[in-house]
């Protein structure tokens, strides 16, 4: 059987950016109250919340399209990573319901972003010229 990675490499950034993208339509329609909360908890200024859209909505659409899908895997790994600090340290030391890793979803959600970092979004993509692609 022949190889197909930019076929492989298409279907995870759908994979992951769609689901992804689903979160941040949710936080645009229902508002980031909660993480304007949890930044002030933290001690940053609330206005840092409006970034999760960078994360949770342009970096989706970039990654699911293919432009620039080096920067968009950082962005969307970088929010991950955010979510994980200011949200999830309770549970990395923690089993879900079914005996799985709590935060397995976002570490795979940031891993898999942030492998796109390094590979980029293969041929399958809007732009594959610039060194972001």
């Amino acid at each position: 059987m022949k190889k197909n990675i930019d076929l492989g490499i298409l279907i995870t950034r759908i994979a992951i950016g769609v689901p992804m993208l689903v979160y941040g339509i949710s936080k645009l329609v229902h508002g980031v109250g909660f993480i304007k909360d949890m930044m002030t908890m933290h001690g940053l200024p609330s206005f840092f919340a409006y970034g999760v859209f960078a994360g949770e909505i342009i970096a989706p659409v970039m990654l699911i399209i293919g432009f620039r899908a080096r920067m968009a895997g950082l962005i969307f790994s970088a929010n991950c990573f955010t979510a994980t600090i200011l949200a999830q340290t309770a549970n990395i030391f923690k089993l879900n319901e079914f005996g799985g890793w709590a935060l397995e979803l976002l570490v795979i959600y940031m891993l898999v972003s942030l492998s796109f970092f390094f590979a980029g979004a293969g041929k399958y993509a809007v732009s594959t010229q610039n060194k972001w692609d």
